[in-house]
């Protein structure tokens, strides 16, 4: 196979590996188990990394290979395990763990074919590796010890109970161990057993219908026995007697007349853009969470505004009365066609609106009624989600992006980019401000030209917007970060600590390390460390420990007298500083041998015992591998005859 071929096959290889932690609803019974595979997995792309940016790669074509098989597996499991029943995850417990048994034999296979030790990597990488291996087999051996024994006996109890009433304790124990406590938490259940019934062919067996019935008395628990619980779901006020309610023999309505997401059959049915039918409670408290999908088909909604389903209610009263059932009533506030719901204060149609209006003001080539409409719409965004998803439907982020650019006001600008700020808070925004709307260039115009407030939340919107990782890149590749660095050194205090976190989170992108080194960044963090009164001493460290993994951060952080610096941080810092300062000398060390004999000079070895013993735990790796550096340092000069004394004398 050519370099470049491998070198493909190394980058399929993170790409992989990415698509794999990109993978983060993990199901509360099995999130560890998906936790620690994707973590471990994760900690392999510095290697993978290295393989594909080395020349000369010596890893046989054969290894990446079976890496590659093995991680076809993992996806699909994790994958798996993020969409199905918590209630089947459970019950079936022995059969899932099997499967992660399995892939966790197949990856520690692979990457013990995999010579990383002939690699040009750090030693700090080859431990990482190391590690990884050994947690395999650690886990391997582990078997199903995790288990969590009092949940599946719960669990096996409300299974096996076809009584009207369970033990509130129990159902307690299950909906918080299982994270079912709110609307949102149980639609997704909900969803997850409705498409086992369709992988099944619709025809799931009596398994599905007592997981259902499960899932109904830990529902019916949230919603009436315990309704103390924060962010509990609304109660249905519905007149239908449910089954936990009466008689266990009360017929089950058929699914088409339960609303997809309560699981209970509908009162007042309604018809989402999707084509889909909900429960009209039930599909309002869904849309004010800020979700703009049919949570049936997940398709994207055109449109909040709900239709009422009167050929499905004539239906559901046919069979109530067929049944003996009380139909339900006829609501009387259901208007022809409606938003989802409504507010006391004001009409959806006037919220629709309000929105048009600003709009219009915001396209206006007056800068007074674009100041006004930018600063609504800033205020709007900032009070609830329904209001960034209403905005961000409604066309509003392109206009406001335009203000960035074209408006020499600096209000003007301020409240454009604080809108976009506010908005970006909502997940599903976030990606439509950066693609859909190009919004990151206007953005660096502001933090570079804007006034001081409009610069810091500018700032504030660059690291919103870059807690998705492919925002990092896009953000960095716009000529964001030196301007960032400008405001870190020159700032506010607030625009420092904007600036700070902003460039935290950027730098955790390997590309944008070196972005932030020539920048000039190491200077100004140094001088941030040294002046007390600058308040900004841990966030200049936590990006410290981060830039200085790259081999241009080590190369300049080496230079600028961190040794001494870090030192006395491990000395009288904060155990968060402490950790963070032995990061930084790990990666010198790693780098320059030197930086090892310096720090020993200044009495260093005491300081890591004490840490190694008593620190927080990742001070206390730090600590461990820069004491195992000493050790083979001493091993080196007592073959050498050099003693640590001549070698000071070097320096």
């Amino acid at each position: 196979m050519a370099k470049s071929e491998k070198h493909k096959l190394a980058k399929t290889l993170i790409d992989s590996v990415n698509e794999i932690v990109s993978i983060s609803d993990h199901r509360a019974p099995m999130k560890k188990h998906c936790s620690n595979l994707s973590r471990r997995l994760k900690l392999l792309l510095p290697m993978l990394e290295e393989i594909r940016d080395c020349k000369e790669s010596t890893i046989p074509v054969a290894a990446l290979l079976s890496l590659k098989d093995s991680l076809v597996p993992a996806k699909d499991l994790i994958a798996f395990v993020s969409q199905v029943s918590k209630i089947y995850l459970v019950l079936e417990r022995d059969q899932v763990m099997v499967k992660f048994q399995k892939v966790t034999a197949l990856l520690e296979q692979a990457l013990s074919g995999i010579p990383y030790e002939n690699l040009e990597i750090s030693d700090e990488l080859k431990e990482q590796v190391e590690l990884v291996l050994v947690q395999l087999r650690r886990e391997i051996g582990r078997g199903g010890d995790a288990y969590d024994d009092e949940l599946y006996r719960d669990i096996l109890f409300l299974y096996s109970d076809t009584g009207s009433v369970a033990d509130s304790n129990v159902l307690r124990r299950v909906a918080v161990k299982l994270q079912l406590m709110t609307i949102t938490d149980l639609t997704q259940e909900s969803l997850a057993l409705l498409d086992m019934v369709s992988s099944s062919g619709g025809d799931p067996g009596k398994s599905f219908e007592k997981m259902s019935m499960v899932l109904k008395k830990i529902k019916y628990f949230v919603q009436t026995d315990n309704p103390n619980l924060d962010d509990a779901p609304m109660r249905l006020k519905s007149p239908v007697p449910k089954l936990q309610d009466g008689d266990p023999n009360l017929p089950i309505p058929p699914e088409d007349l339960r609303c997809p997401i309560s699981l209970e059959l509908m009162t007042d049915p309604v018809i989402v853009s999707s084509g889909q039918t909900y429960e009209r409670e039930c599909i309002s408290k869904w849309l004010e969470g800020g979700h703009l999908t049919c949570p049936k088909t997940q398709e994207k909604l055109t449109s909040d505004t709900v239709t009422p389903n009167y050929a499905l209610r004539s239906l559901i009263a046919q069979w109530c009365e067929s049944n003996g059932i009380e139909p339900p009533k006829r609501p009387n506030n259901t208007q022809p066609n409606s938003k989802a719901s409504s507010s006391s204060s004001s009409t959806p149609a006037d919220e629709h609106n309000q929105i048009e209006e600003l709009l219009i003001k915001l396209t206006s080539q007056n800068p007074e009624d674009q100041r006004s409409a930018a600063g609504e719409i800033r205020l709007l965004a900032k009070q609830n989600n329904r209001n960034r998803v209403a905005i961000a439907a409604s066309g509003a982020i392109p206009l406001l992006v335009n203000l960035l650019t074209i408006s020499n006001d600096s209000r003007i600008q301020e409240h454009a980019v604080t809108s976009i700020l506010n908005l970006s808070i909502c997940q599903e925004n976030k990606g439509r401000i950066v693609y859909s709307c190009g919004a990151v260039p206007g953005i660096v115009h502001v933090l570079q030209k804007g006034s001081m407030e409009a610069r810091e939340n500018a700032a504030a919107t660059l690291f919103s917007l870059s807690v998705i990782d492919e925002n990092k890149v896009t953000i960095g590749a716009a000529g964001a970060i030196p301007p960032l660095v400008i405001l870190l050194s020159e700032g506010s205090q607030r625009g420092k600590k904007d600036a700070a976190t902003a460039l935290f989170n950027l730098c955790i992108f390997q590309g944008n390390k070196g972005k932030a080194v020539r920048a000039g960044l190491v200077p100004v963090l140094m001088r941030l460390l040294t002046e007390t009164s600058s308040g900004m001493v841990d966030e200049a460290l936590a990006i410290l420990a981060i830039i200085s993994s790259h081999p241009d951060g080590k190369t300049v952080v080496g230079a600028a007298d961190a040794v001494h610096v870090m030192v006395e941080f491990i000395r009288s810092g904060s155990p968060r500083n402490k950790e963070n300062a032995a990061a930084v000398l790990v990666h010198l060390c790693s780098w320059d041998q030197q930086h090892l004999v310096e720090a020993q000079k200044l009495g260093i070895m005491s300081l890591l015992i004490e840490m190694a013993e008593n620190g927080t735990d990742r001070g206390k790796r730090k600590a461990a591998q820069l004491l195992n550096r000493f050790s083979r340092l001493n091993d080196q000069q007592k073959q050498s005859g050099v003693g640590v004394e001549d070698q000071i004398s070097l320096i």
